[in-house]
């Protein structure tokens, strides 16, 4: 299968996946999982920015028409997509992933980099998209909690997305 339709089924099922199966899922108003930047996460190494950045727009703007979050999901995803490259490269062996695997998974990149790749994203994410929810610190401990546990549920949902779809090579 092509990279290009991979990647198209991995934004319609993550989208649809987040829509009508996540955005139902509230734990005490603090645990809002979101799988659907996963697809930014997964896309192969040697996209440019600009490209990263444009389809951060579609996913997010996709989004924010079934959620009527008004960009806020785009805002998320174009900041993890500008912010991608350089968490790559920060985590990247000297040779690079580039020149050996194509895209970032537990198998090209190994689980623990994977990990680490994934949980900065994911975290830096979810900072921003629930600064511009609550809009303001009036409670920086709740709005905190909320970014950590949203966080965590985010990722754990990622790792086993990464178990059932990729495999072990």
């Amino acid at each position: 299968m092509s990279i290009l339709l991979r990647n198209i089924i991995r934004f319609v099922l993550l989208l649809l996946i987040q829509v009508f199966v996540l955005n139902e899922i509230l734990i005490h108003q603090l645990v809002s999982p979101y799988i659907y930047m996963l697809f930014i996460l997964a896309l192969p190494f040697n996209l440019p920015r600009p490209a990263l950045m444009l389809l951060g727009l579609l996913m997010g703007l996709s989004l924010d028409m079934f959620m009527n979050t008004m960009g806020m999901h785009a805002a998320a995803c174009v900041f993890i997509a500008y912010l991608r490259p350089f968490i790559i490269n920060i985590l990247s062996p000297q040779g690079g992933f580039e020149t050996t695997q194509k895209t970032p998974s537990m198998t090209s990149m190994g689980v623990s980099q994977f990990l680490i790749y994934a949980a900065i994203l994911v975290f830096l994410h979810h900072a921003l998209y629930f600064t511009l929810e609550v809009f303001g610190f009036a409670n920086p401990l709740y709005l905190l909690l909320k970014i950590i546990l949203s966080s965590a549920a985010s990722l754990f949902l990622i790792i086993l997305y990464e178990m059932l779809f990729f495999s072990r090579k």
